[in-house]
């Protein structure tokens, strides 16, 4: 597939949105179908945090936790079940544990952690091209990205995903928790002086409160023709 996009550089489609709004299902379908790259950068905050506590490194000390960054070797799976290994091992189940979650919302805070992941994410841009989940890819890190897409979802619709997902994983969680969760997240994302969550001047908003994963992909598909694709 060719996309317009800057000289000598592989082409870039960017994914953001808050948490719960079906990024990482749409992007790792879309990278699947067109044979890409998938990178999964809310991951890369979870995996840092999972690394700094396995290290003994204190997650309130920035400088030290980045200092752990270019030591991960991280790769992200696009076809089959999720599968994300570090340094060679399967680190799936532990990176999407609730509680890596929180280390991750804490360390994200920190500029120093922000510009060390920057450049491991932007080492994800290979050949024939990329698709980039997260909250800043199309306003920070691929701000030349080809096609730029923000997903969003009411915070209520997104309490009840998270309270779905949680309940197959058998655990039990309460819909006003999540919900304030979700919107103390939301608050601090949004306002936050570095890389604040929000979409990129040239981005295309899908509201995915209505849809199904299904729906939003195809919706994606039809920028790409739109745009010019050859699909």
């Amino acid at each position: 597939m060719s996309l317009p996009h800057s000289a000598a550089l592989p082409p870039v489609i960017a994914i953001d949105g808050p948490s719960g709004v079906g990024k990482g299902t749409v992007a790792r379908a879309l990278a699947t179908r067109l044979g890409w790259h998938f990178l999964d950068s809310g991951a890369l905050y979870r995996i840092l945090g999972l690394a700094a506590q396995r290290a003994g490194v204190a997650i309130d000390d920035p400088a030290a936790v980045a200092g752990l960054a270019p030591g991960l070797v991280i790769r992200f799976a696009a076809e089959g079940p999720e599968r994300i290994e570090v340094n060679g091992a399967d680190w799936t189940a532990a990176v999407r544990a609730e509680a890596t979650g929180a280390l991750a919302s804490a360390i994200a805070v920190h500029p120093p952690v922000r510009e060390a992941l920057l450049e491991r994410q932007r080492v994800f841009r290979r050949s024939p091209g990329l698709v980039a989940d997260g909250r800043d890819m199309g306003t920070v890190v691929f701000a030349d990205a080809a096609v730029k897409v923000f997903l969003d979802a009411t915070a209520e619709e997104r309490a009840r995903r998270r309270q779905k997902q949680l309940s197959e994983q058998g655990i039990a969680a309460k819909l006003p928790a999540l919900f304030a969760d979700i919107r103390a997240r939301d608050i601090r994302d949004r306002s936050r002086s570095h890389s604040p969550l929000k979409p990129a001047d040239d981005a295309v908003v899908i509201d995915t409160t209505e849809l199904p994963p299904d729906a939003v992909l195809a919706q994606i598909e039809g920028l790409l023709k739109a745009k010019g694709c050859a699909t």
